[in-house]
């Protein structure tokens, strides 16, 4: 908000100086006034140069007219005006208090004695008490706090923009680093990647090449990495364009989050800007089409409202979608807040609510696209299938890109059966209206390959014989009948090669349950015995029985379940 801008008097404006005005520009600063010191050290001819000097160099900034005040530290000359300027810049601010989850970059961290490990920062939002917890990312791990102080003085709460200093328990000082993120736990998420805006400073002196190597710095974090340009193929000083900045170190960010980027050698300030999204896909930009769908995307995100905002990155995550706490640590938004921008879109459908339990969120459009994809793929289906009743419901999930889960499939079809597009029986689903239709000859195929099976009685044919048996007959036809009468319970598979006339089946389980009520138990041995079969067939029986819950195998015994 306010900057006291720093300038010694015996020196005046040097490249420092510029790279530091540089630097409060690419933060935002909006205020401020400028400190002349070492007053003592220069006559007043000079000093009057350098006040002008300065007021030169800052015109058309942030700080033109601000107050130029000369000081000398040793006599304190100066000193109480400067503090008078402050107080009167900042009591001038329009008051904006910081809700939301509590945020504090570590620049220091220390371990004293009889208090343990301490760590200093200025807090950027939020508030925090003795006795909470605080979770330091990137690296996860949370400790409670055991005293806060402001300036040097005991307080029971921290707020937002407050020089402090917090004592922990429960971590040692080596499980933290300058430049970690002390926040409220689950607020933030680690990340190697960020989408953010970029100027490429004018004193940059040359273009910026794709997968240039710098060095970020954000809050008090200095991470090494690489700019992919996501909008071109260089960029000239002076220039803005969207990036994507790829951290070799993982760091926390929020959107909104300003950074400094400096060139790797030799070290200087080149740019910065503003974190976009802090959990971004990984961008293409190799081809022109790449790099203008980026442009569209970017012009959209940086167009938009908050609401706007939060749909199109939720559109973004696809078919995994967001949940509402996911949203909160990728956006910076939270609670009452969160819940107030997602009202809108949630009640006018543009997007769906797939988990009432972790309110997983998934956009219109991707829905939408997958409900198309669907429907045609159904359309498909029943035509290459004209035997089927329908298709089992997980293979229609396997068959959809992007892959979906469960309970997003689940949504999907509620709302097309709803619509009257889809219809489900059981695990199966179908297009509304859909029909098997049997053909005269597919009539006879049906007659036939039914007698063939209900004939073989319990030791049936392997699906090799029975289309050996009917050379006339195409192989796909043969197996799409066989799979119809598998679907009408006519007949049933017991594994991958035998399949069983569903009436001799019900018979054998009659005789096997009086059986086993009658003698206690039966073996692989007696059960041979009481059915003349061999064991190509009769094992696998008698395994089928154990899998559909009706005997238990004890050691090399069968017996009833109960119930």
């Amino acid at each position: 908000d306010l900057v006291a801008f720093v300038i010694a008097a015996d020196e005046g404006i040097m490249p420092q100086t510029v790279e530091h005005f540089e630097i409060c520009r690419l933060l935002g600063v909006r205020d401020g006034l400028v400190v002349l010191t070492k007053k003592d050290l220069v006559e007043p001819d000079w000093l009057d140069m350098v006040i002008e000097e300065v007021g030169e160099f800052f015109r058309g900034s942030f700080l033109e007219g601000a107050p130029i005040v000369a000081v000398d530290s040793i006599s304190r000359t100066g000193i109480d005006e400067i503090v008078r300027l402050l107080d009167e810049r900042v009591a001038a601010m329009d008051f904006h208090e910081e809700f939301g989850p509590f945020r504090l970059a570590v620049d220091r961290v220390f371990s004293m004695k009889g208090f343990g490990t301490v760590i200093t920062g200025t807090s950027f939002s939020g508030r925090v008490a003795v006795g909470e917890e605080i979770t330091f990312y990137p690296g996860g791990l949370t400790a409670r706090i055991r005293g806060i102080q402001v300036h040097g003085r005991d307080v029971d709460l921290v707020e937002a923009g407050h020089r402090t200093a917090i004592n922990l328990q429960g971590i040692e000082k080596e499980q933290i680093n300058r430049g970690d993120m002390a926040a409220t736990p689950g607020s933030m998420v680690a990340t190697t990647l960020l989408d953010a805006s970029f100027l490429l400073l004018q004193s940059a002196g040359r273009d910026l090449k794709n997968r240039t190597q710098v060095r970020v710095h954000l809050g008090t974090r200095e991470i090494p990495g690489r700019i992919a340009l996501l909008e071109s193929e260089t960029l000239a000083p002076g220039a803005e364009t969207h990036i994507q900045l790829i951290l070799h170190e993982p760091v926390a960010a929020w959107p909104g989050d300003r950074y400094v980027v400096r060139s790797a050698s030799p070290v200087t300030t080149i740019g910065g800007g503003t974190i976009l999204d802090s959990r971004p896909k990984k961008r293409r930009r190799a081809l022109e089409r790449d790099r203008e769908q980026n442009r569209a995307y970017f012009a959209r995100l940086t167009g938009a409202d908050p609401e706007e905002r939060l749909r199109l990155l939720i559109e973004e995550s696809g078919a995994r979608g967001l949940t509402a706490d996911q949203l909160a640590a990728r956006t910076g938004t939270f609670s009452k807040r969160l819940k107030k921008l997602l009202q809108h879109p949630i009640s006018t459908g543009a997007l769906l609510v797939i988990d009432s339990d972790t309110q997983r969120l998934v956009a219109a459009p991707v829905a939408d696209s997958l409900a198309r994809q669907i429907t045609t793929f159904l359309t498909a289906y029943h035509g290459d299938n004209p035997l089927k009743a329908g298709i089992a419901r997980e293979e229609l999930r396997s068959r959809l890109r992007p892959a979906v889960d469960q309970k997003l499939l689940h949504a999907l079809l509620a709302s097309l059966e709803r619509k009257g597009v889809v219809e489900q029986t059981g695990a199966e689903v179908r297009l509304a209206g859909h029909t098997v239709t049997l053909e005269v000859n597919e009539q006879e195929m049906e007659e036939r390959i039914g007698a063939r099976y209900r004939e073989a009685g319990l030791t049936p044919p392997l699906l090799k014989d029975v289309l050996a048996a009917f050379p006339e007959f195409p192989e796909k036809r043969i197996r799409q009948v066989i799979d119809l009468l598998l679907g009408r319970g006519e007949l049933v598979r017991i594994n991958e090669t035998l399949i069983f006339p569903a009436s001799s089946l019900a018979q054998l389980q009659d005789e096997m349950v009086a059986y086993i009520r009658r003698e206690g138990e039966i073996d692989a041995q007696r059960f041979k015995d009481l059915t003349g079969l061999t064991r190509k067939f009769s094992i696998p029986l008698l395994e089928y029985f154990d899998r559909i819950k009706l005997t238990i195998r004890i050691d090399d015994r069968r017996v009833l379940r109960k119930g």
